[in-house]
């Protein structure tokens, strides 16, 4: 068994949030949805491999009332400290907050947590270096 996708909520209308946080943000790719949920609106993210392997997929849901995930949350594997710190920067620049204050509290990773543009909590981490 492995994990296919990861469902979010955001408010409706909110699809370009979403887009600011997952794709500009994280860098992942908008993926056009299924014909048939168009109409429900939201939008999809895929991250891919280099030979196209999907590595995680986020979907962002409308639901109403909205209301955000502040405990709950995908946490997304990044390949490096380096990346992730990469990753927080443009966070940062696009105006999202990266908390590190639990940085070296899950062993064998660095972590820092964030909220998309709906204010619902994401974890970023990456393997600690060996050492």
């Amino acid at each position: 068994m492995r994990l296919h996708h990861v469902q979010v909520a955001g408010p409706r209308g909110g699809e370009d949030d979403a887009r600011r946080f997952y794709a500009e943000g994280l860098g992942m790719t908008e993926v056009e949805k299924p014909e048939d949920l168009k109409a429900k609106g939201g939008v999809w993210f895929r991250s891919f491999a280099a030979d196209e392997t999907v590595l995680a997929e986020v979907h962002v849901g409308v639901e109403e009332p909205f209301t955000p995930a502040l405990k709950a949350h995908p946490a997304l594997q990044l390949d490096s400290v380096a990346e992730l710190e990469a990753v927080a920067d443009r966070l940062a620049r696009l105006g999202f907050v990266a908390d590190w204050t639990q940085r070296h509290s899950f062993p064998g990773n660095e972590r820092c947590h964030t909220a998309d543009g709906h204010g619902n909590r994401v974890e970023l981490l990456a393997p600690a270096p060996a050492g």
